[in-house]
């Protein structure tokens, strides 16, 4: 029997436990360095038929209908919900039962942990890894430690294992933008059923369902400077008098969706700009600790979800030696795609926003682009 160790409970890591556990042939442990899995975050994630049709595999079609929402178009916007520039049928691109999407994280979270509950182990912070010939042994912070035979690195962008295997050569960087998310009553929204994209200067956010019934999910994204300084305190986005100043920079025609904004929570974005490959070809990095891309193509959670099902197969048929190449070709494909959004979202030229617009208008008619720039992400 293989032992498996996996770093981080987030959505790959959880994701891939569950897979092994339905084969004998592996035994699971997960180690997460917080106390408890934090179940309280209502903000919603976005899934693409992609990662649906791997979540299918372990009962996803399964979750209670009132869990979940299948918005089917993306409505754009320009600053105000009046003035609508054109809709993007996504709906087209769901199979039978794989359709796209939304719902809150805590949901899935709790949908991929609950029948992990005897595999996770919590307060378990990483301070060392050492590799002794085929067998990899963790040594953590409250003085355990664990061998294993495969290790799988998924602790975020921020992962301290991945420090610790690359001696700190992969690092993230400040995209320059600050995300906002809360909840917003749904009464507030022109419409319900669907993802609406408001596109401004130097500045997007979306709101979209992530249950038939209830508030929405708003996140925005908002081009801002940090010093070096200021990326590292952490206790600056919870500071009262730094929020209100983030609140007050949101263009007028905006503030009427964060007047009634709940959970609120600002963040700053790091994104990767490398990968790193460990030597030990048993040493594996998915989710964010693989790479963490621009907030601008909703493709985070399924990435997350589509890397650790191929890790997961590539192990499984002895092929792990192509895992990392084939996930690096289909990261980069997502990855410029997240910054060319972002790039057109944000025009502050009202001229080449105009022009901007009258594109979009013709390109969400054009089956030909879309099969190219979505069906190649979302399949």
């Amino acid at each position: 029997m293989k032992k498996i160790g996996i770093i981080g409970a987030g959505i790959s890591g959880l994701y891939i436990a569950n897979l092994f556990k339905k084969n004998p042939k592996y035994q699971v442990s997960i180690f997460d360095k917080k106390n408890s899995l934090n179940l309280n975050e209502g903000y919603g994630v976005q899934l693409s038929t992609n990662s649906v049709k791997f979540l299918n595999e372990i009962g996803f079609n399964k979750l209670e209908k009132n869990e979940k929402f299948n918005p089917e178009k993306i409505n754009f916007y320009s600053k105000k919900d009046q003035d609508k520039i054109c809709e993007l049928d996504i709906s087209r691109f769901n199979l039978n039962d794989c359709k796209y999407t939304t719902l809150k994280r805590s949901t899935l979270i709790n949908f991929l942990k609950k029948d992990l509950e005897d595999l996770i182990k919590t307060n378990f912070s990483v301070s060392r890894i050492e590799q002794e010939q085929e067998k990899i042994k963790l040594i953590f912070e409250n003085k355990e430690f664990h061998e294993c035979d495969y290790l799988i690195i998924s602790d975020g962008v921020f992962s301290k294992s991945r420090n610790l295997v690359s001696n700190k050569k992969i690092q993230p960087k400040y995209n320059d933008t600050l995300a906002i998310r809360g909840m917003i009553p749904a009464k507030n929204i022109i419409d319900k059923k669907n993802i609406l994209l408001f596109l401004g200067s130097n500045f997007h956010h979306v709101i979209y369902p992530v249950s038939p019934s209830g508030d929405l999910n708003l996140i925005a994204i908002m081009k801002y400077k940090l010093s070096v300084e200021e990326q590292k305190n952490y206790s600056l986005f919870s500071d009262k008098s730094f929020i209100q100043k983030i609140l007050d920079n949101i263009p007028q025609e905006n503030k009427e969706f964060f007047s009634n904004l709940k959970e609120l929570k600002i963040f700053p974005v790091f994104v990767s700009d490398n990968f790193f490959e460990a030597k030990n070809k048993n040493i594996y990095f998915i989710g964010d600790a693989f790479f963490a891309f621009p907030p601008s193509f909703a493709q985070g959670a399924s990435q997350s979800i589509e890397g650790a099902h191929e890790l997961f197969s590539s192990i499984e048929n002895n092929s792990n030696t192509y895992f990392f190449k084939n996930r690096v070709n289909k990261t980069k494909m997502v990855n410029n795609r997240s910054k060319l959004n972002q790039f057109a979202f944000h025009l502050s030229n009202p001229l080449i926003a105009y022009f901007r617009n009258i594109f979009l208008k013709k390109i969400v008619r054009n089956k030909k682009f879309l099969e190219s720039y979505l069906g190649k992400i979302y399949r």
